[in-house]
């Protein structure tokens, strides 16, 4: 296995953390090449050789996230609801900068889309409505409505700066989740 130079993983972090921050503070279709190139401190043809454009840049950024999300989801597959959301609310943490903005910011409908995507998948194998509390529920709607809660309090918790520390909200997600599901 190759190794990548240290020079390219550090200007594409750079191009990572300047669209981020542009995004915190005006629309993504706002955001030029140019605004790029001189908050990461890189010519507008450094951009090029590793983007195509902003749009692939926001894409293989969030395409990152969602990828490591996965990648913890099979990790605990064999863990309870809490034990599990422990496990996301705590990279939602560790990359607060990048979530709060992707949900709060005039660009994050693309973002809400690709992570309720995911948590349909994810949530698929999890409902049951063949017997128990959902039995009869149409299994479709029952994912649907999990998926779009949990980006719901996730938007909040985000939104509202964290109210509480995210071992409450993965105690408080995954109970809930264990409720649903079981």
């Amino acid at each position: 296995m190759s190794k990548i130079d240290r020079r390219i993983l550090k200007t594409q972090e750079a191009l990572k953390t300047a669209i981020i921050e542009l995004m915190s503070e005006k629309n993504f279709d706002d955001i030029t090449v140019q605004d790029l190139s001189d908050r990461a401190n890189v010519s507008r043809g450094t951009i090029y050789l590793h983007y195509m454009d902003k749009y692939d840049l926001l894409d293989k950024l969030i395409e990152s996230h969602i990828n490591e999300l996965r990648k913890r989801c099979k990790a605990v597959a064999d863990v309870d609801f809490v034990t599990g959301s422990v496990i996301w609310t705590e990279y939602f943490d560790q990359n607060y900068a990048f979530f709060s903005t992707m949900l709060a910011s005039k660009g994050a409908a693309y973002f809400r889309n690709q992570f309720l995507e995911f948590l349909i998948e994810e949530f698929k194998d999890e409902v049951d409505n063949t017997k128990g509390k959902n039995k009869g529920f149409n299994k479709e709607l029952v994912v649907h409505f999990l998926a779009s809660s949990y980006v719901g309090v996730v938007e909040w918790w985000f939104t509202n700066e964290k109210p509480v520390p995210h071992e409450v909200l993965a105690e408080q997600l995954g109970g809930l989740l264990e409720r649903i599901c079981e």
